[in-house]
């Protein structure tokens, strides 16, 4: 399966009470079809006395499934609290998006979505040339005088 089609059949499930765990979640998950893998990330903190971090991830055979998941189990309630079920998104590199340590412009993907050609620089210095070149006040030489005109 590519990383592709592994991503459109896998469920992000949040809200998540601290007594849920991989088993509770499959349970929860296995009326929708087939699944592959439950995940449930833990703390990265040492100090930390959660389970996990409130939210999971249950990876389906089929993309179909991961759908039909979504749409009945979204908003629905698990050991009390209300669950928010959509479809899983890639994760980010390490280096990129909020929290990084490099400038949003020095990144890879920002430079390729954003990049500008030669040919859309010079369309633009030709537009603001022309602009600048009209004078705002050309039409005003009349208008020495502030206020109304005099009768």
């Amino acid at each position: 399966m590519t990383d592709a089609t592994r991503l459109k059949a896998t469920v992000y499930v949040g809200g998540l009470d601290s007594v849920v765990n991989s088993t509770t979640l499959y349970d929860a998950f296995i009326p929708f079809g087939d699944i592959a893998e439950v995940n449930i990330p833990k703390s990265d903190l040492p100090s930390s006395k959660d389970p996990h971090r409130g939210f999971g991830y249950v990876e389906f055979e089929l993309a179909e499934d991961a759908k039909e998941a979504i749409d009945n189990m979204d908003q629905s309630e698990l050991f009390g609290k209300v669950i928010k079920v959509s479809q899983a998104k890639p994760q980010k590199q390490v280096g990129e998006g909020l929290g990084s340590k490099t400038a949003i412009w020095e990144q890879e993907g920002w430079l390729a979505e954003n990049a500008v050609s030669e040919e859309d620089k010079l369309a633009t210095d030709n537009s603001r040339g022309e602009v600048a070149a009209m004078d705002p006040m050309q039409g005003l030489e009349g208008l020495d005088v502030a206020g109304p005109k005099p009768e």
